[in-house]
């Protein structure tokens, strides 16, 4: 069979690419996968862009280094993640459902993503007083972002005052609140991001 026809054959699988996305992933140079592998970082750096095609010991080795299977090279790419939210389709929650007076309300900036690494909410805070802002805690980190307004943040015993374009980074597994501070409209981004597995 032509060497041609082989290559066409392989360009399908997209090794190079795929193999590329490995070493990226683990903030990994040619010389150190080199390093790990017994190959040169020339010849690395051509399997990446195709300009060779790799044997299967040669394949075997990288999987190793990345522990994958060698059929990982040989499957389909999986779709990467992408999905825009329109303004329109998300939908506007209080902070407690079924409470007489909400604290805040938010909507998700990224639902309907499946497996999400993060949440995204944009938050806008109504006038309440303490006894209608309870704290509450959940695993992980949050960062929130001030876009318009004044906003009191509780986390444990400490409160800080942020407004429009300040920002704080907290453990959300210390019990925390917003308040509102004056009558301008207050809005936030806010971002949690679950624990590391």
């Amino acid at each position: 069979m032509p060497s041609s026809t082989i290559s066409a054959g392989l360009k399908k699988y997209a090794i190079g690419s795929k193999l590329r996305r490995l070493r990226l992933r683990k903030s990994m140079g040619l010389l150190e996968l080199g390093q790990h592998t017994g190959l040169s970082p020339a010849l690395l750096s051509k399997l990446e862009r195709d300009l060779m095609h790799p044997t299967l010991p040669t394949l075997l080795r990288i999987a190793m280094v990345f522990s994958v299977e060698l059929d990982y090279f040989f499957s389909p790419e999986p779709k990467p993640v992408l999905e825009v939210v329109r303004q329109k389709d998300r939908l506007r929650f209080p902070q407690t459902p079924g409470a007489r007076k909400a604290a805040y309300y938010f909507e998700s900036l990224d639902f309907p993503v499946p497996n999400r690494a993060l949440n995204c909410y944009l938050a806008e805070f109504e006038p309440v007083d303490a006894k209608h802002s309870p704290l509450h805690q959940h695993p992980g980190v949050e960062f929130l972002y001030v876009l318009s307004g004044k906003l009191e943040i509780r986390a444990g015993e400490d409160k800080h005052e942020l407004q429009e374009g300040d920002s704080i980074y907290f453990d959300s597994s210390v019990a925390h609140g917003y308040m509102k501070i004056g009558a301008k409209r207050t809005t936030a981004l806010i971002v949690s991001l679950p624990p590391r597995q």
